[in-house]
């Protein structure tokens, strides 16, 4: 295995860093095993860090940083009569991988979020998700977990086996032990179209819900200080149906445009403040349609390039007309600059523990700021505002809430604090983060 005394990590938006006491990556299943049993005897905690995007400090840990990159790639691929699979790949893996195994053995994720640079257990952990009003995050697609507990053991569980443990597993910050390896429920390859156009944010809201119960997957994008909004409708079609994109338009689209332009806009909006509004004006306006056809991952990712900081708020759908209200009310009454255009898609309800869309239909509000500007006052104005609702924060994302207020917005909170103490009492598998959304442990150490 490779060992690191005291390399510092910091997360891809320098939001976290931790200087462990070691920094091990595991050539297979037996050293992680190993790994975790002598952090045990050790005295230190023990936490696996994935391809770092979370924004909160999930990670961090000053005694034993795992890395998973080795535990990677795919192990198995049961098939069934409806063209479904269940694929078996180690946790360690990237989405970017998984993406590309899958489409060679014809199949494919359901759902997928914008970001490909995770991996398979950061992922589900954090519960990331994608849009779609009847489709779940990518944790209600995990049907089994191998999982390294706190003494060591290996152990496979699912909804049939060990089921509470299984909830935490699949998504629950790595509290209950270190995922190896990962079961998915996958669907046969297919296509998405993709019609991207800029709309005014009101014709979108008065229209929402037709836009996102008669598309597979719909979301929009607002931009501050304006009433401009960019939608993308993204919606299954038959091989008979063509639209490739331009390669020199999908480069101006999405590089020129989409990263090295709104980088210069960012920058320039550090430099001048005021002018953010006629900035977001001038952007929303120049922005123009385009429709293409392509495999579905490469629908869902986009390539991201500009570092920002990010919070985002899962709500129930009925309240996102009002939420939206809120926080432009805020942004004109309180001359707070923000050039970055707030994220909104959509989710089915479903039956996690910890899932944000835990028993409701759900909107999810990103909130984003880019890296150089100050984001405090702005994310913790947008965090009142969803309090109003009930709002549930991404459990990878920048927010303030403690145990206290989770326990009241999840009704199976009580459960897996429960869970989370039975897998774990001695706490190694825990730190500072994760002490403030379950609850202090009392840790070796």
């Amino acid at each position: 295995m490779a060992h690191t005394q005291g390399a510092t990590w910091r997360n891809w938006a320098r939001t976290a860093a931790a200087s462990p006491y070691r920094s091990e990556t595991p050539r297979d299943l037996q050293e992680l095993s190993s790994l975790v049993v002598s952090g045990v005897s050790g005295g230190h905690q023990v936490r696996a860090v994935g391809g770092g995007h979370s924004f909160t400090p999930a990670a961090v840990t000053d005694g034993i940083h795992l890395h998973l990159d080795h535990l990677s790639g795919l192990e198995s691929i049961e098939r069934f009569g409806d063209g479904t699979a269940h694929v078996t790949v180690g946790a360690g893996t990237r989405l970017f991988t998984l993406n590309a195994l899958l489409a060679a053995h014809g199949l494919a994720m359901r759902n997928l979020g914008d970001i490909d640079k995770q991996t398979v257990a950061g992922a589900i952990s954090t519960g990331t998700h994608g849009t779609g009003a009847r489709l779940g995050g990518i944790a209600t697609q995990v049907v089994g977990v191998r999982l390294v507990t706190a003494t060591g053991d290996v152990v496979d569980v699912s909804r049939d086996a060990q089921p509470e443990l299984f909830e935490l597993a699949r998504l629950g910050l790595g509290t209950v032990g270190v995922l190896a390896a990962v079961t998915l429920e996958v669907v046969p390859a297919f296509r998405l179209e993709a019609r991207e156009e800029p709309w005014a944010l009101d014709a979108v809201l008065d229209g929402l819900d037709e836009l996102v119960d008669g598309n597979d997957h719909f979301e929009f994008y607002w931009f501050p200080h304006t009433r401009r909004a960019l939608t993308k409708r993204n919606n299954r079609v038959g091989d008979d149906v063509e639209a490739r994109l331009n390669p020199v338009r999908a480069w101006v689209d999405d590089e020129l445009l989409a990263n090295a332009v709104f980088g210069m806009v960012n920058r320039l909006a550090t430099l001048v403040p005021p002018a953010t509004p006629a900035i977001n004006a001038v952007a929303a306006r120049a922005l123009s349609a385009r429709r293409f056809v392509a495999p579905s991952a490469e629908v869902f990712i986009s390539p991201r390039r500009i570092v920002f900081r990010e919070m985002e708020y899962a709500v129930p759908r009925a309240e996102l007309r009002g939420v939206l209200a809120e926080i432009d009310g805020w942004l004109r009454s309180s001359g707070e600059h923000v050039p970055f255009p707030l994220e909104v898609r959509f989710a089915a309800a479903d039956d996690l523990w910890l899932s944000t869309a835990h028993g409701r239909e759900t909107a999810y509000v990103a909130a984003h700021q880019y890296v150089k500007m100050p984001f405090k006052r702005y994310f913790q104005a947008v965090e009142r505002i969803m309090a109003q609702v009930d709002g549930r924060p991404h459990w990878g994302k920048m927010h303030w809430l403690d145990a206290e207020r989770f326990g009241q917005l999840y009704p199976r909170f009580a459960d897996a604090q429960r869970v989370r103490a039975e897998a774990d009492p001695t706490g190694v598998f825990g730190n500072p983060y994760t002490d403030q959304v379950f609850g202090a442990r009392h840790p070796q150490g």
